[in-house]
């Protein structure tokens, strides 16, 4: 299939460096309110890169769930796919799909894991469901069927029926804790605006405008 003559000009709007708020956390806040106003579906979905030992790259979708000075966080399974490659390899990357405002947020950093009180926290916040799913799926592993999953599910689910449904010691949260942090808006004849801030050896951000 070609698809060779699709293209889309983009037109919404221009980002100058005196629209940047000094430091990234703020800017990123700026954005992601604005993403939520416009109506951008899960504006919190991220794709997450990582980089196995053996140097192979790979990425999926995972949820943003807080972010402030400190980092991004979401949570995973910590057997799973993403969580082992983490742990060969901390650096990783995350991309903010925004395509229904011409933009993308793009964050390199390292990864490491949140404490176990925070992520005690976070799960008991979730929905009893959400709570079972974890507990259920062994992620990333090789299964037969999904009736196994369903199997297991109420099982659980009977066995927890009233009562709490406690923290899974192979589930938690990871925080990206980034150096770079580019804004990319995008402008007609492909000659889009991108800022990067760039972390400094004293904790201060530079930015700069990269060429498109």
């Amino acid at each position: 299939m070609d698809i060779s003559t699709m293209r889309k000009e983009y037109v919404r709007i221009g980002l100058s460096e005196e629209d940047l708020a000094p430091e990234p956390f703020q800017q990123f806040s700026t954005w992601f309110e604005q993403a939520l106003a416009g109506g951008i579906e899960e504006p919190n979905a991220m794709s997450l890169g990582t980089v196995a030992a053996s140097g192979q790259p790979s990425q999926r979708t995972v949820l943003l769930k807080y972010f402030d000075e400190q980092g991004f966080v979401f949570f995973t399974n910590y057997e799973s796919r993403k969580a082992q490659e983490i742990d060969a390899n901390a650096q990783v990357s995350v991309l903010f799909p925004w395509y229904g405002l011409e933009r993308q947020v793009i964050v390199l950093g390292r990864a490491e894991k949140v404490s176990t009180m925070e992520s005690v926290k976070y799960f008991l916040s979730r929905p009893k469901g959400s709570q079972l799913g974890a507990w259920v799926s062994n992620q990333s592993s090789v299964i037969t069927s999904r009736s196994i999953l369903l199997a297991k599910f109420e099982e659980l689910k009977e066995q927890f029926h009233n009562k709490e449904i406690p923290h899974p010691a192979h589930w938690g949260g990871f925080r990206i804790i980034p150096h770079h942090i580019e804004f990319w808006q995008g402008r007609e004849n492909r000659l889009h605006d991108r800022f990067v801030y760039s972390l400094q050896a004293d904790g201060s951000w530079i930015v700069n405008r990269l060429a498109p």
